[in-house]
């Protein structure tokens, strides 16, 4: 069995996977920015294939996507321009002080910060990265979720899809490594084409509500909005005129942050 990032490596596989044809990911967080009153220049951290960048830039906002993957940055610039593409880690980045208006990090990308030194350093790059008044904008994960609860955690799950002519299947396992504070996730990929089995281990930093405002708060960012939904990924799914709930006990978290005018 060979070890790869199946998804990462394959833009538009990852896009047949998890497709957004209704881009709600990306029209939730215009909703957010335009709600909040945010200036025009955006950061799109962890932009990954660039759909989210794109109506950004669509809904007239002057957009930078960032992203680890090379990969991941050839296919946005490709097959969504419009933005400016950048390679950064968002455990430490530097794309100019005061350079936006916003940052934005969807689909857990924060959660990739494992260790607090690496969660500090995201939030320490990014409040570099906004201008005075800039706001933060993200969806993830809910570590509270896991308190508790094990439904996503009992059974491995299977999705089958067809790209290309080609049947995939995804086995997927989540564990929480408490120790770490960490979801641990083995994916498990095949398909019809004979190609051997695919194994991809990733994992994300499991945060509860009030350390996340902790964090956000000790690094200067007023927290405006904290809840879990309704959202991109929240069922039933966010939809335009919703506001945001007050309770953090679903299994994503949306965060709306404002950084502080002096800092």
């Amino acid at each position: 069995m060979t070890h790869a990032n199946l998804l990462t490596d394959n833009p538009e596989l990852y896009e047949a996977r998890f497709p957004d044809p209704e881009r709600l990911a990306g029209r939730w967080a215009e909703d957010c920015l335009r709600r909040r009153g945010a200036g025009p220049r955006v950061l799109d951290l962890g932009c990954g294939t660039g759909r989210d960048a794109a109506h950004l830039h669509d809904a007239g906002r002057t957009v930078t996507g960032a992203d680890l993957s090379e990969a991941m940055l050839s296919h946005a610039r490709a097959r969504y321009p419009g933005p400016a593409y950048k390679r950064a880690d968002l455990h430490g980045f530097d794309l100019g002080r005061a350079a936006f208006d916003a940052v934005v990090c969807l689909d857990s990308s924060a959660l990739y910060c494992h260790t607090n030194d690496q969660l500090d350093g995201f939030l320490s790059s990014c409040r570099r990265a906004l201008a005075p008044g800039g706001l933060l904008v993200a969806e993830m994960r809910n570590g509270a979720y896991f308190l508790g609860r094990t439904d996503l955690l009992d059974t491995p799950a299977v999705n089958s899809f067809t790209w290309q002519g080609t049947a995939y299947r995804s086995t997927t396992t989540l564990a929480v490594d408490r120790t770490a504070q960490l979801l641990r996730r083995t994916r498990v990929w095949t398909s019809d084409d004979g190609s051997p089995p695919v194994e991809q281990r990733s994992a994300w930093r499991l945060l509860f509500p009030q350390e996340l405002r902790h964090f956000l708060t000790a690094h200067g960012f007023d927290v405006l909005e904290l809840h879990d939904g309704p959202g991109p990924r929240t069922e039933p799914p966010w939809r335009e005129g919703l506001l945001p709930g007050r309770t953090a006990d679903a299994d994503r978290l949306h965060v709306v942050a404002r950084l502080a005018a002096t800092h």
